[in-house]
């Protein structure tokens, strides 16, 4: 993402206290000095506005009573629309998607989208060769399995997890990294629960969404910033959750059988795409 000028002040402006004010929220800035005048620079127009508000409050900083964490404003769910275009894209057409397979219940709908072409053949799912889907040019199916949803409930947390981490992502590094770290997640979770489970009906985002939560994390522990900084427990609580399905609780009790290969195999790209984000960003750091 570029760096935007947050304020430009006159040069005999004392700004070490504001600065310190940043620093201590874990707010990447650089100041520099063009034309007589100084220069707050920090990564993303967002970012710059909320520095711009927190300048008005506390202009020479305030260390005795600093802000306890520097947040995105939340705003009406208009606002956020607004400021996350490519977010409400993709859940936009994964609404439409749920709507036209009926949540996974017209096979004949979904057949198109899943990673492997089937074939009803009586009570039982006779399955395309990858390889001849890819050979027909059929490339999408690499990606779209992402969209398939099985149900309500799992329609609904894969929305709201994806409407929180990926317009965290898209407020830090913008649209086109989100819809670019949405793909490889989605590639990489589908790809390893095909290695790992072979021919198979899968489908969510919550492949993609493990992703995001791995990126946001080791990002954030590399290059602090406030857009990953996730509510306290959220992290836990999701490894937690991927500890639960692995042990295989989930299917012993009935509720179906979850696509774990894919929720570990999008959670390593999810670290490995933070890892190399959150030390491009950690360079960039004054």
């Amino acid at each position: 993402m570029s760096r935007v000028a947050a304020m430009r002040l006159p040069i005999a402006t004392d700004l070490s206290g504001f600065v310190g004010l940043l620093r201590s929220l874990n707010v990447p800035y650089r100041v520099s000095e063009e034309s007589g005048e100084q220069v707050l620079w920090v990564p993303g127009e967002e970012l710059a506005e909320q520095v711009r508000d927190l300048y008005t409050r506390f202009p020479h900083g305030n260390p005795e009573q600093p802000p306890s964490r520097f947040v995105r404003p939340s705003g009406s769910p208009l606002a956020r629309l607004k400021r996350s275009p490519a977010t409400a894209a993709v859940l936009l057409l994964t609404l439409i998607v749920a709507a036209l397979t009926f949540l996974g219940d017209n096979f004949s709908s979904i057949r198109w989208l899943t990673f492997q072409d089937f074939r009803i053949q009586g009570d039982y799912l006779q399955f395309v060769p990858l390889a001849v889907s890819l050979d027909a040019g059929e490339w999408w199916r690499l990606v779209t399995p992402m969209l398939l949803h099985f149900g309500f409930l799992h329609l609904a947390m894969n929305a709201l997890w994806y409407w929180e981490l990926g317009g965290r992502i898209e407020a830090r590094q913008g649209a086109s990294m989100l819809l670019a770290l949405t793909l490889l997640f989605s590639l990489a979770s589908n790809v390893g629960q095909y290695l790992f489970g072979g021919p198979a009906l899968f489908g969510g985002l919550s492949g993609v969404l493990y992703g995001l939560l791995g990126h946001c994390w080791i990002f954030q522990r590399l290059a602090p910033n406030p857009a990953y900084q996730l509510p306290r427990g959220v992290l836990g609580m999701m490894l937690i959750w991927l500890l639960v399905c692995l042990s295989g609780v989930i299917g012993a009790l009935g509720f179906g059988s979850i696509a774990n290969a894919a929720h570990v195999t999008g959670l390593i790209a999810g670290c490995a795409t933070g890892l190399i984000g959150g030390l491009l960003a950690r360079r960039s750091l004054p």
